[in-house]
């Protein structure tokens, strides 16, 4: 491959990953503005119930029973309880917490990543990594300072949807070579929609109070998450993932121009300063790990 086709496919990889980060950030906004009027149950059911039916009708065709078949059940399963926790706490925070601040604290995943990585995995942590770790937590503390805005109860709920992202990003590494991602996307869904539908089955009557095109948007979440998370398995195959990282960060300017947009909600200084240092932390591990990878 030459160098031209080399940085044609960085690039490609880096366009294709800020693409999806504005389509997750828009998702959200979404999503918040339907959670302020209807259960959060029901709308993350409707999600994936359509993510559950749109992928097997894209690849079923090609993959055939591929797409079905798992080697890892146990961590399929586990990886879509995970997911299913990011989904319900986040919406429920979103509920109370404007849209920029909770994306950026949804970011500290990486930040758990780590410390679970050391913990559980006895993976060796370099002092790079350690102060990403250390720069996250500062800026969350910004965030959620005592006396601010966000200093109530509220705010654990995305916390501890960054906890719940982290390990589905450790299972999701543990599944990685294993299972086709579009059969891991197809399970995540699925399993969600299993296990929400005793819940969510008791709430139909909410779809028929809905207008025409509250209802369109609440369709369009599961096609707009399935869109953006095929889009970023599309990037780590045109660039590594040392490559992707600092650009994942854009999910958060997203956020906090859509959350401007949408709902007039703009994060305070500190609280802006607290973003652009968990993201100048992220940013910094990234560009650590490439020099190591390219030395």
């Amino acid at each position: 491959m030459t160098n031209t086709r080399k940085a044609d496919n960085l690039l490609l990889g880096i366009v294709l990953i800020i693409i999806a980060g504005a389509m997750l950030a828009s998702h959200d906004a979404m999503t918040k503005s339907l959670a302020l009027g209807y259960p959060v149950t029901l709308i993350i059911w409707v999600r994936y119930t359509v993510q559950s039916v749109l992928l097997p009708l894209l690849f079923l065709p090609k993959m055939g029973k591929r797409l079905l078949h798992t080697y890892r059940p146990v961590l399929q399963l586990l990886r879509g309880i995970s997911l299913l926790g990011v989904s319900l706490l986040l919406i429920t925070g979103l509920r109370f917490i404007p849209l920029a601040e909770a994306t950026a604290v949804i970011f500290l995943a990486p930040v758990f990543v780590t410390l679970l990585s050391a913990l559980l995995l006895r993976e060796t942590v370099v002092q790079s990594q350690w102060l990403a770790v250390g720069l996250g937590l500062l800026g969350v503390g910004l965030i959620v300072r005592p006396g601010g805005a966000l200093f109530s109860w509220p705010i654990l709920l995305p916390l501890a949807a960054a906890i719940c992202f982290a390990i589905y990003q450790l299972l999701t590494r543990m599944l990685a070579g294993k299972d086709h991602p579009a059969t891991s996307n197809f399970y995540s869904g699925l399993i969600g929609s299993l296990l929400l539908a005793p819940v969510a089955l008791l709430q139909l009557d909410e779809l028929q109070q809905m207008s025409t095109p509250t209802l369109g948007m609440l369709l369009a979440l599961g096609a707009i998450a399935m869109t953006a998370h095929m889009l970023l398995t599309l990037a780590f195959r045109y660039a590594s993932a040392v490559v992707l990282a600092p650009f994942t960060y854009v999910q958060i300017i997203s956020a906090v121009v859509v959350g401007w947009l949408a709902f007039d909600q703009l994060p305070d200084v500190w609280a802006l300063l607290g973003v652009l240092i968990i993201m100048a932390g992220g940013a910094w591990s990234g560009w650590q790990q490439m020099k190591r990878s390219a030395s």
